[in-house]
């Protein structure tokens, strides 16, 4: 039996269900060409903002036997010198999402409007970064904040809007239903959790910040939980994100009610070769319980 991984997801026309979450790559073209010449269906783009930001200093990163935490504090050439990566990238093929941040509603409507100028049409609005002060909480854990960026977004912005969304609410669902009612064409779930480290030497916290983002499969029986809440409770597409780094691990977020997934943390032991083992272990599963496509898995845990 022929199986098919392509999928619609916002439009695009995917030929696997499989992208680079926000935050891995960076802006440039070259590292976002090779991973979509590598077999990610998609790419996300690393949040941009309206002007060039350097992040935190070092150290900016640790890692642990079942997760990361990072703290790079958004670095990005700010959305001008960003767009022109991108269009070149685009000019590859390459099928790209673009992510992007703000401090203020303002400062969403304007990097989301010159990014529509530049012809890209699909956005990610990370409103729940855990380790820089005005792009975080204060957008993504009010639902009423959070409506307001997506529709103001939404009045400018004429493509398809994507909401990234953190774990560490009471009910995830809430602000997926405000986004949704928003405008929001779909939402990613999840952005880390926060967490530190502290060096038993030092007696220290190991990052710059103290506190970061945490990734990784540690992260994954959250970012599953999540997908099957928003998944029972709108009826947007809900991309999963948090801890795939198998064919397994997909399925299972597929299962909880994810259109699509993201991968991010797994790229760090397994490179870009993850993309072609995630499209072969899923090709055999589906194949072997008699299934012709991914959608046909979509949301099946949640059916009583």
């Amino acid at each position: 039996m022929k199986v098919d991984l392509n999928v619609e997801v916002l439009g695009l026309s995917l030929r696997n269900p499989f992208m680079v979450a926000s935050g891995v790559l960076g802006v440039s073209s070259r590292l976002l060409v090779r991973a979509y010449q590598s077999g990610a269906g998609a790419v996300v783009s690393k949040s941009i903002g309206l002007e060039e930001r350097k992040g935190y200093m070092g150290p900016n990163i640790v890692i642990g036997e079942c997760w990361v935490i990072n703290a790079m504090g958004l670095p990005n050439p700010g959305v001008e010198q960003a767009i022109q990566e991108f269009i070149e990238a685009r000019n590859i093929g390459v099928k790209l999402i673009v992510s992007l941040y703000g401090f203020s509603v303002q400062e969403y409507v304007e990097v989301s409007r010159r990014v529509g100028e530049a012809g890209f049409d699909v956005v990610e609005l990370n409103l729940s970064c855990p380790n820089v002060k005005g792009t975080g909480e204060e957008f993504s854990q009010n639902p009423e904040i959070l409506s307001e960026v997506v529709r103001s977004v939404k009045n400018h912005f004429k493509g398809c809007v994507i909401v990234k969304l953190p774990p560490d609410v009471g009910a995830i669902e809430k602000l997926g239903k405000a986004a949704e009612v928003a405008g929001a064409d779909a939402v990613t779930a999840v952005n880390t959790i926060k967490g530190m480290a502290i060096d038993v030497k030092t007696r220290r916290p190991v990052l710059s910040s103290a506190i970061g983002g945490v990734s990784g499969p540690a992260l994954k029986p959250i970012a599953l939980r999540c997908v099957y809440e928003l998944h029972r409770n709108i009826k947007i597409p809900v991309i999963g994100c948090g801890g795939i780094r198998s064919w397994r691990d997909a399925v299972e977020f597929f299962l909880a009610g994810a259109t699509a997934v993201q991968v991010g943390t797994a790229l760090i032991d397994h490179d870009f070769k993850v993309f072609h083992q995630l499209e072969s272990g899923v090709k055999k599963y589906l194949k072997s319980n008699g299934f012709k496509s991914v959608s046909e898995l979509v949301g099946l845990a949640s059916e009583t």
